[in-house]
């Protein structure tokens, strides 16, 4: 793996950019050395800084480990496909989703079981959400593209099974730290999510919303 610290030695950082390097460090030490070898003198080593830059922002290497994995998380976006069928979104979305995040899930997860749970005093419930960002977004981007083409009604169908795909996949790459297979990912989205979504129907026209609200009447 390519560390970039030549490139870091070249150029005054300060700021953001610095931070971020660091973090780079950080995470190169993790894939390459492990949690357990890590220190905060082997990442300043690889950053070619003092260990007084890493110390002035994070209190120890528990805390410099978890701002790492959040940053790599963070930078590191997974594109949304826009195939024109909600079916056909949600499965490429998926897979790209687990094929991007098992190596991350990998390292995170090794690094939990080599010391870094324990050294928090953090329950494996709040590393998860720290690490691994399981806070949802109000509303998918193939959900709503799919509301707005009218396959789906939004209003309609509780968050809960709108987050169970993404869900049952983090789950999964948890459990097993390599991506899904195609068979499981299909199984998903065709045998749990999608007979729920349409037991929920489908998005209404305005003429429909407007037929409906005069029979209420």
């Amino acid at each position: 793996m390519t560390t970039g610290t030549g490139t870091r030695a070249r150029r005054r950082r300060r700021g953001a950019q610095l931070e971020a390097d660091l973090l780079d460090a950080t995470w190169e030490e993790l894939v390459e050395v492990g949690f357990a070898n890590l220190t905060m003198e082997s990442v300043a080593a690889r950053a070619r800084t003092g260990i007084a830059v890493l110390y002035r922002r994070w209190a120890n290497k528990d805390e410099l480990v978890f701002a790492a994995l959040q940053h790599r998380r963070d930078v590191s976006p997974v594109a949304v496909p826009d195939t024109g069928a909600l079916r056909s979104d949600l499965l490429a979305h998926l897979t790209a989703l687990s094929d991007a995040l098992a190596g991350f899930f990998a390292i995170a997860a090794a690094a939990a079981f080599s010391g870094l749970l324990a050294g928090t005093g953090l329950t494996p419930s709040q590393v998860r959400d720290k690490v691994m960002d399981t806070r949802k977004p109000r509303v998918r981007i193939p959900y709503q593209r799919a509301h707005d083409r009218g396959e789906i009604d939004l209003e309609r169908i509780p968050s809960a099974v709108l987050a169970m795909p993404y869900d049952l996949v983090r789950h999964d790459l948890l459990m097993d730290l390599r991506p899904l297979k195609p068979a499981r990912i299909q199984s998903i989205v065709d045998e749990l999510f999608l007979p729920l979504v349409q037991s929920f129907g489908a998005r209404e026209g305005n003429a429909a919303r407007a037929a409906r609200r005069v029979r209420r009447r």
